[in-house]
């Protein structure tokens, strides 16, 4: 079965990624063609990148990049859910995103955004070049969650039809590629 990483971006206290991350993991999870993984970036505890090597050695010399890279090699496809800091992505993203490369490569990526009126989406078009650069795939297919304070009850999250609808779309077609993939990863 495929694995699929979801990365929750936001490392902020009071943040809400991991109650939007909650119900897309869960979904994910009931859609029953991936290994669906909770990864948190705050639980990694990664600092601005502090590794003496050029990340294309591998040749990690700190347990907590040792760790992330492990993580981000096992899995075989990526969502990432994440706010919009400024119209762009938040700086734990980018800074994890660049603590390894070949562990990224050849593999599928698609975004859960959230945020204010345009949904976090200025974030994810902001993250796409990185990603590409890391040869990875990012995906057309995305769940926006605009206003995400409107959809809270109760410290939960609660998506609309839509944003259900979009991430099955989503998540059958990250299925598609990881498979298409797989065999330039081996």
């Amino acid at each position: 079965m495929l694995r699929l990483n979801v990365i929750i971006a936001s490392t902020r206290p009071g943040r809400v990624g991991s109650t939007v991350g909650t119900w897309f993991y869960e979904l994910a999870r009931q859609h029953g063609n991936f290994d669906a993984r909770w990864v948190d970036l705050v639980d990694f505890n990664l600092p601005v990148f502090d590794e003496p090597y050029h990340p294309r050695q591998q040749n990690y010399q700190h347990e907590h990049t040792k760790r992330w890279a492990a993580s981000v090699d096992e899995a075989d496809a990526y969502v990432f859910v994440v706010p919009e800091y400024n119209f762009g992505p938040t700086p734990a993203l980018l800074n994890a995103l660049n603590y390894v490369y070949h562990e990224w490569n050849y593999k599928p990526a698609a975004f859960v955004s959230y945020g204010g009126i345009s949904g976090g989406m200025r974030s994810v078009e902001a993250t796409k070049p990185t990603l590409t650069t890391l040869k990875m795939m990012p995906l057309i297919e995305q769940v926006a969650v605009p206003m995400v304070q409107e959809q809270l009850e109760n410290g939960a999250f609660k998506a609309k039809e839509i944003q259900e609808k979009s991430a099955i779309a989503m998540l059958d077609e990250l299925e598609r590629w990881a498979d298409a993939l797989k065999p330039m990863r081996g």
